[in-house]
């Protein structure tokens, strides 16, 4: 994994606004903190994306899904808090043909920059090694009041028509 594509903020980084009109479509929920919540993170991911002209199918969608799969996968089994939920966002800015995909939780623990490549043998360890390689660019930092953001971008340009 390349620690320079993974970035570690403040908090304070946000999506920038553009055009209103049609430029930017937006979606964000709560999730229970349960495998059956980041399935459904991910297909209501995948709905909004469709919605938003990028149907199943796609790489765009294919690749979405993936990083909110793993994205969630970990926010329930190393962010989890009991009785706290997880908050999926995911941005479509077609101005800059970007896709955003935020996942909060309520562990402020920051996933490392550098992780070891786990053994053939381990059964996890994997996740943040597959979002590493599919985001153009990702990062975690601190959420206010309490706990972490770890957020991942996409070419939406890149993708479109595959």
């Amino acid at each position: 994994m390349d620690p320079a594509r993974m970035e570690q903020g403040d908090g304070s980084a946000e999506f920038a606004p553009t055009d209103q009109g049609g430029g930017r479509e937006e979606f964000a929920a709560m999730f229970g903190a349960t495998r059956r919540g980041a399935r459904l993170a991910r297909r209501v991911a995948v709905r909004h994306l469709a919605a938003w002209g990028h149907h199943p199918g796609t790489d765009l969608s294919g690749t979405v899904a993936l990083l909110v799969a793993e994205l969630a996968g970990n926010a329930v089994r190393h962010g989890r808090v009991p009785g706290r939920d997880f908050r999926l966002a995911v941005r479509l800015d077609r101005a800059r043909a970007l896709v955003r995909v935020e996942v909060a939780d309520a562990c402020a623990l920051l996933p490392p920059a550098v992780r070891p490549v786990p053994a053939d043998d381990d059964e996890s360890g994997r996740g943040l090694l597959l979002v590493d390689a599919l985001a153009d660019r990702w990062g975690a930092e601190p959420r206010d009041p309490v706990g972490k953001t770890v957020w991942a971008e996409v070419s939406a340009a890149a993708t479109e028509g595959r």
